[in-house]
């Protein structure tokens, strides 16, 4: 029967081959000779701690991790889990990116369930500490072994994990969201808050409007609530609880109907769109704003008049047009969202816009080479302005006969989508526009034509596998 070395058994070995003493190899490694001597020879020995195995490991010349698989069963001496060894110990193992080690630590844990608080607020450690990639694992420990569906515990497990998962790729994003919702009641209020936003924004991406705005109004119904609970504890001179957000509580006040009424806007209901503006144009009465909350306020206040001359022109009223390109002039950042609006309208309406083309050439034309390096677009929303303003413009420049800038926008828009895994406006893009004009297009716009369907294919036979 093969012998089965142990971390102790593997040390005396190689302090052997290399003819150490305990006085010699105390010298090199750093460690007092006693308390190597106590950790090899006493009964029972003392433990050795993760600093002492580093240590070890380095004077030996091997590679940082080398005594790790067989630290295991010292972080479970007789049989019982030592919290004071296991902590250090997979904490090392994050540095190291040793997850083989933390899933076999994790899983000997959990053979007794009084573990899981002390793993969740391990995993809470270190999503403070900026690592949430690395507490990932940790969280799904606790989601396998929570023993209580609607603890809250687990629910946060969950959000966590959506907000990690949550990336460029449409089709992953439907399946976090759909996974996490239906924990989303079992957080408490400052992380419904944030659960409840991020939901609202993720089947708005999707194109799921009527879900957005379901998503919105319990966002509306939440913030409300809470707005005139701490006003009521101001009233009566009671201390003003903050919930720990995010961000700023108007902020979610001011998105739950902002929301609602481009959710509907995107739905052509602009009407009704209209009518959600009076919610988030003037908070300046918000209870308790603070130099932070008076920010936010003006940012509502901005883009409630932005919204209000969306709306007019994507109804066919230009009375306001100038105001609006001004206004857009003004916020940089705003501008390829409101030239979309102003392209749909000149799509929808048959009038000429070639005047503001030629005035921001310049911002289309840096959005155009910009989309070479996607990390410029940093998040799905940006992606998804990018594509529908490059299809919009595409149909505008076809329908006046411009088919080599056609296709030329029709094509940026085309790569936004695969990388967004965006299906509808892959069948939109394709099926609508080039095959529809691919006889006006140049060798070269095929070639990239192909090069781009091809990555679609893939993520599409990726889907289905």
């Amino acid at each position: 029967m093969e012998h089965t070395p142990t971390i102790r058994s593997k040390i005396e070995t190689e302090l052997k081959l290399r003819g150490y003493t305990f006085s010699s190899f105390s010298k090199i490694s750093g460690i007092n000779r006693g308390t190597f001597s106590t950790m090899l020879n006493s009964n029972p020995p003392k433990p050795i701690s993760v600093r002492q195995m580093d240590l070890i490991t380095k004077a030996l010349g091997y590679p940082e991790g080398w005594l790790y698989e067989l630290y295991i069963d010292e972080c479970f001496y007789e049989g019982k889990g030592h919290w004071k060894r296991i902590k250090p110990f997979l904490l090392r193992c994050v540095e190291l990116g040793r997850e083989d080690c933390i899933q076999k630590v994790l899983s000997r844990l959990t053979e007794d369930l009084s573990y899981v608080p002390t793993i969740f607020e391990l995993a809470e450690e270190l999503h403070e500490a900026g690592r949430k990639k690395e507490s990932t694992p940790f969280y799904e420990c606790v989601i396998e072994n929570e023993r209580y569906y609607h603890s809250e515990r687990l629910a946060i497990c969950q959000y966590r994990l959506f907000c990690c998962s949550l990336n460029t790729d449409l089709d992953n994003n439907r399946q976090a969201t759909i996974k996490f919702a239906p924990f989303r009641k079992n957080l408490s209020e400052n992380y419904q808050l944030d659960a409840l936003l991020r939901l609202a924004n993720c089947y708005f991406q999707f194109y799921e409007y009527e879900a957005a705005i379901h998503y919105a109004k319990e966002l509306e119904v939440l913030v409300t609530n809470i707005n005139w609970h701490q006003a009521k504890a101001r009233a009566k001179n009671r201390e003003d609880i903050r919930l720990n957000t995010e961000r700023h509580l108007i902020v979610y006040y001011g998105q739950a109907y902002l929301m609602q009424g481009v959710a509907l806007e995107k739905q052509g209901l602009y009407e009704e769109s209209m009518k959600f503006i009076p919610y988030y144009e003037d908070l300046t009465a918000f209870e308790g704003l603070d130099e932070v909350g008076i920010l936010e306020a003006r940012k509502f206040e901005m883009w409630a008049k932005a919204n209000r001359l969306n709306l007019e022109i994507l109804m066919g009223d230009m009375t306001n047009l100038p105001a609006y390109v001004e206004l857009i002039r003004n916020n940089p950042q705003e501008i390829l969202l409101g030239l979309l609006t102003i392209i749909e309208s000149a799509n929808t309406y048959n009038y000429t816009i070639d005047d503001i083309l030629i005035l921001f050439a310049e911002n289309i034309n840096e959005s155009r080479n910009l989309r070479t390096n996607i990390s410029y677009y940093k998040t799905n929303y940006n992606l998804v302005i990018y594509s529908r303003f490059f299809l919009e413009l595409s149909r505008y420049h076809f329908n006046k006969g411009n088919y080599s800038e056609a296709i030329d926008s029709m094509l940026n828009s085309l790569k936004a989508s695969s990388q967004l895994n965006d299906k509808a406006f892959y069948i939109k893009s394709i099926t609508l526009l080039f095959e529809k004009y691919k006889e006006h297009s140049t060798h070269e716009q095929r070639a990239e034509y192909e090069k781009v369907l091809k990555t679609v294919e893939s993520n599409i036979k990726q889907m289905t596998s």
